[in-house]
């Protein structure tokens, strides 16, 4: 019972947050993309394009192949006239080439059927000296043990069928950094990230982002009834422990078009 991105009751799952100041901060760690032009692939519902807008780019382009969660993207960052929008696959953009600074992925890659294809059209998209920025978890970003602050890990804790499901998608990060180089991309390096996912003040918030299954398209292989186990497992391992301040570990390989 996987995730149906194009379903409009998942219409606004990746649009309901914006992006971490931390975020923004490890971004400019990497790179300055004042004035520059950013493509967002698989940007869902805006969340890191708008992040990217606040930056300061001069352009965002974001790329996802589901229009009902384009619909979302669009009306979250309507007052931000440098984004627009691009109904494709992120492997065949089918946009110019050379038509970025900068190529950014966030949680995109582990849904790629072909990740070779993926990082082709990433160097295809950007121009010379362009930076190529992919943000996803490897399996140990996923088993990091669950707390307070790192929610995910009670996930597997509660469903140990779950992190079965995620060695089979998770990359590795040898691999992605052996495939961008065989795309041509240089300087290639890999790195952690602790990424504040959301502040909840009250359980009650959490609850209601676990129900709907906001953003989190892992608990799309629960049923309903393991959903509501998961929640009362995680309420009963962080009762009392308010506001919430969920974060999740990430792995961010960086690589440049020579």
């Amino acid at each position: 019972m996987s995730i149906d991105f194009h379903a409009p009751k998942n219409r606004d799952t990746y649009s309901s947050r914006r992006a971490d100041s931390g975020w923004r901060e490890a971004m400019g760690r990497w790179v300055d993309p004042a004035g520059l032009r950013v493509i967002d692939l698989g940007c869902g519902g805006g969340i890191y394009t708008e992040g990217w807008a606040e930056l300061g780019a001069g352009h965002v382009v974001g790329v996802d192949f589901s229009e009902t969660i384009l619909e979302a993207a669009r009306e979250k960052t309507k007052e931000f006239p440098e984004i627009s929008y691009h109904c494709s696959d992120a492997c065949q953009t089918a946009l110019p080439d050379e038509s970025a600074d900068i190529v950014f992925s966030r949680a995109l890659l582990h849904h790629v059927k072909n990740s070779q294809d993926f990082f082709h059209e990433a160097y295809r998209l950007l121009a010379p000296g362009g930076v190529c920025i992919i943000q996803n978890r490897t399996l140990a970003d996923v088993t990091v043990p669950g707390s307070a602050d790192h929610l995910r890990g009670f996930f597997f804790e509660a469903f140990p069928k779950l992190l079965a499901f995620e060695q089979n998608r998770r990359p590795a990060d040898e691999q992605v950094r052996k495939e961008m180089r065989q795309s041509g991309f240089t300087q290639v390096t890999s790195h952690q990230l602790w990424e504040v996912r959301r502040t909840y003040q009250r359980w009650v918030e959490l609850e209601r982002d676990l129900g709907n299954r906001t953003g989190r398209s892992l608990l799309h292989e629960l049923t309903d009834q393991e959903l509501r186990q998961l929640i009362n497992y995680i309420h009963q391992k962080i009762e009392g422990r308010e506001p919430i301040h969920e974060q999740d570990r990430w792995t961010v390989w960086v690589g440049v078009k020579g």
